[in-house]
């Protein structure tokens, strides 16, 4: 007979193969894998919904709406381009703004601070003619680095806390993992801003490719034309372009033999030139989604979260009223095939879009879209700045001084954003990565019965036995090191769910301090500097900066190795005494 055990050992392991697979949505996954505890008798139904009650599920609700409230209020990245000096090197610039990034990423979400630093860095290697490819990434990883280092800094670590309080009897402070965390960050931004960065490839290549973006567009039959392919081609060549193919009505259909376009046709082309330019030599063509010059519009790309991501490209207009439109696409639309007005906007996705300067800045922010162009950005409201700073830093010191828990305190603050209008109405719900939530809120009881079942005392009896014998050194840093591996294939909030039990269960068992365990998960659960998909803000850069999937262990290979050996190395003196 299969024993309760083994049956919660088998559903976490296919879960897991699920999250790996990226064929079942996350979030999904989870749901799924509470039913089979339900079906399975694992969980009580009458428990099955606890997870959305918990308190870390409702603090990092809070900490998305209150970290979304200080992105769009431009405190943060007015104060950023402030201290960025004027003039300075590349070699100075560069190690100031990952500072900076790492320091907002321990107060405001990942991605948030991502967006707020982004137009700076772009902006940094556009003034040392290098591409944002020698950038990105850095920055990219210094914001992972500053996650580690509050309580706040990621969902991860709430849920590491939320797991000590339970098995320990009390969670975090929420300065705990500051010391450890301070310590990966310095090393890891020490790396990068000397030595990191010059292992990205070449910035020749890249920097062409920065100024001269790849573009996909249509291009529009006026009239009935009869025109031969060759000669089509030989234009498009002169500007440095290539036909993808034609739609006509809502398919892509092949070249007609007698060479005759039809009215309406549109030609679906990909280039690096401003399509007017075709236009002017070929006057039967018109752009299809513009009636301007590009000198008002923005290179961005889409954020996870973005309200864009699954919607067509004409949805932004109307999202908009009419404001901004999509003039072209990235190099995605090409590969696909597809007319544009059938193409879904995805995270990581190219856009260029048209519209004022202030429109522009107005709706990037809203949107969550990150700038790969500079613009100039529209003046900050200081008053409302300030009174959305007042609030967060009252919210900070209410956790740290009067031991007020953080869901309750970051709960009280996004109540009185939404109750004062500090973030606009329509923001309030879609702030928050609702995807995440769920996920939190079902696995919460799928790994409970893991630990009631007796299944987590067979893998951390496996693990302590291997483990067994070695000194505390070794232990941190295979914990460490074995949940970052695990991060490269599931999210930080699923890792941390997975290993912070098995954390507490192997202390357990070696005689270590649970402790040291903890923060060593803690550390490894976002440290994906390996893969693009580990991390969104790893994903998020690719595109802008033109990376390779080889290119992250290119340079992330020795700052994974740097992180472990600094965390095993800090946390077995402090916890080795």
């Amino acid at each position: 007979m299969i024993s309760h055990a083994q049956i919660s050992g088998l559903i976490l392991a296919l879960s897991l193969a699920m999250f790996v697979s990226e064929k079942v949505r996350h979030d999904l996954v989870a749901v799924i894998a509470l039913i089979a505890c339900i079906v399975t008798g694992l969980v009580p139904p009458a428990k099955a919904l606890i997870g959305f009650s918990d308190p870390a599920v409702i603090a990092v609700a809070a900490v998305l709406v209150v970290g979304r409230t200080l992105e769009l209020s431009g405190g943060a990245g007015a104060v950023a381009d402030r201290l960025m000096p004027r003039g300075a090197p590349f070699g100075v610039r560069m190690p100031i703004l990952l500072v900076i990034g790492a320091v907002l990423s321990a107060f405001m979400n990942n991605i948030a601070a991502l967006v707020v630093t982004m137009p700076i860095a772009t902006r940094i290697a556009s003034d040392s003619r290098l591409s944002p490819g020698a950038i990105l990434m850095p920055l990219s990883f210094a914001t992972i680095l500053g996650g580690m280092t509050t309580l706040i800094g990621t969902p991860a670590n709430l849920i590491i806390s939320s797991v000590r309080e339970r098995l320990l009897g009390q969670g975090f402070s929420f300065f705990a993992m500051t010391p450890v965390g301070l310590l990966a960050c310095v090393l890891g931004i020490t790396y990068v801003s000397v030595i990191g960065w010059r292992m990205l490839p070449s910035r020749r290549k890249a920097a062409r490719a920065a100024r001269d973006p790849w573009l996909t567009y249509e291009l529009r039959i006026d009239q009935g034309v009869s025109l031969p392919r060759d000669a089509l081609q030989a234009v498009l060549r002169k500007h440095r372009a290539r036909l993808i193919g034609i739609v006509r009505g809502n398919q892509i259909v092949g070249w007609p033999e007698n060479d005759a376009l039809l009215h309406d046709d549109r030609l679906l082309v990909i280039g690096r030139t401003d399509p007017i330019l075709i236009e002017a030599e070929l006057p039967f063509l018109t752009d299809d989604s513009r009636s301007a010059s590009f000198s008002h519009v923005l290179q961005v790309s889409v954020a996870h979260g973005s309200r864009l991501i699954g919607r067509f490209y004409e949805d932004l207009t109307l999202l908009t009223s009419g404001l901004l439109r999509v003039v072209a696409a990235g190099p995605r639309a090409a590969r696909m095939r597809r007319p544009l007005r059938q193409m879904r906007i995805a995270a990581g996705d190219q856009l260029f879009l048209e519209g004022r300067a202030e429109d522009l800045a107005q709706y990037a922010a809203q949107l969550r879209l990150l700038e790969v162009d500079h613009y100039e950005r529209a003046n900050v409201r200081r008053a409302r700045a300030w009174s959305v700073a007042v609030v967060f830093l009252a919210a900070i010191v209410a956790i740290v001084a009067f031991s007020i828990p953080a869901w309750l305190a970051f709960f009280v603050a996004a109540a009185i954003y939404a109750a004062t209008g500090l973030i606009p109405s329509k923001e309030i719900y879609s702030s928050i990565d609702w995807s995440v939530i769920v996920l939190l809120a079902a696995m919460i009881p799928v790994g409970s019965s893991f630990e009631s079942s007796g299944a987590s005392d067979y893998v951390a009896n496996w693990l302590g036995s291997t483990l067994a014998g070695q000194s505390l050194f070794v232990t941190i840093a295979a914990m460490c090191l074995v949940t970052m591996l695990l991060s490269i294939f599931l999210n930080n909030v699923a890792t941390a769910l997975v290993m912070a039990p098995l954390g507490v269960e192997v202390a357990k068992l070696l005689h270590a301090p649970p402790d040291a365990l903890l923060l060593a998960v803690l550390i490894g659960a976002s440290s994906d500097f390996l893969t693009p998909i580990g991390h969104q803000n790893n994903l998020l850069v690719m595109a802008p900066g033109g990376y390779r999937f080889s290119d992250y262990s290119r340079m992330g290979a020795m700052m994974t190795v740097i992180v472990v050996l600094g965390t095993a190395t800090y946390l077995s003196h402090v916890f080795g005494r």
